[in-house]
């Protein structure tokens, strides 16, 4: 995913624009920000509220439309095609919810790497894998690249110290409240639309390490590069149940998500 920002970078070139517009671009056009009056999240069973700029609009639309062609039909019957700008947050999450609907645990994964991978130019995990080997440089700059590029998805991140192999190093990413899940409010969205495919797509496309552990109690999550990821039976997030209370799709009665189950 970190390669979908880079691939961004060179649609327009902020070095080329004045000072002053450069600050415009930056913040208006690049950026998702808070809106919330303290700049932070807001507290747990709130939605935080962000203001989006174009570009964060435009990633929206681009994925949701690639989402789109695995969604089921949306309530009410077929809706006229959406352009890439009429798409905010909130349906962005919701195609999420229609790509579940109808498939198991690792179908939903299947179709969120197939629409990765076709956001991406023909052979660029090739290319990633050259210029990002599995170092702890490589693994120290995606985090860099994360917390910038990924704000619009997951919201405000910093990167954060981490130990891997008894190495410490700098290529962790703590995301304080995840936009994804909080809007979503369902755990196997998050498990199975974000947690697994983006594991397994840096790990086995890109050839870099990667797991994330998202904290349900807070929404929070840590990303961190580098660390190989473990197994779906050995990893703590397929045991947790529903989010009972703020999910539409929970089932309050089952031990498990429902959607974690095959």
């Amino acid at each position: 995913m970190v390669a979908l920002g880079l691939q961004a970078t060179h649609l327009i070139s902020p070095q080329k624009l004045p000072i002053r517009k450069q600050r415009t671009f930056s913040n208006i056009v690049i950026r998702s920000s808070i809106a919330e009056p303290s700049g932070e999240p807001a507290p747990l069973g709130q939605k935080t509220k962000y203001n989006d700029g174009l570009f964060a609009k435009a990633f929206m639309g681009l994925f949701a439309r690639k989402m789109e062609k695995f969604a089921a039909a949306p309530k009410g019957g077929t809706e006229p095609k959406k352009g890439v700008f009429d798409y905010d947050y909130e349906s962005f999450v919701e195609v999420s919810k229609r790509v579940m609907q109808g498939r198991s645990r690792l179908q939903q994964q299947q179709v969120v790497r197939q629409v990765l991978l076709s956001m991406l130019p023909p052979g660029a995990p090739a290319q990633f894998r050259k210029l990002f080997p599995p170092t702890k440089w490589a693994a120290e700059f995606n985090a860099a690249l994360t917390v910038p590029f990924f704000y619009w998805l997951v919201g405000p991140s910093e990167v954060v110290e981490v130990e891997i192999n008894g190495v410490k190093q700098k290529s962790g990413v703590h995301i304080k409240k995840c936009r994804y899940l909080e809007n979503s409010g369902c755990v196997g969205m998050c498990v199975n639309m974000c947690k697994i495919p983006t594991q397994d797509f840096f790990t086995n496309e890109f050839g870099l390490p990667l797991t994330m552990i998202p904290n349900f109690e807070d929404m929070s999550c840590e990303m961190v590069y580098g660390q190989v990821p473990p197994s779906f039976e050995e990893d703590e997030a397929s045991k947790q149940p529903c989010f009972a209370e703020i999910c539409s799709m929970a089932n309050p009665k089952s031990s498990v998500c429902h959607k974690l189950q095959a």
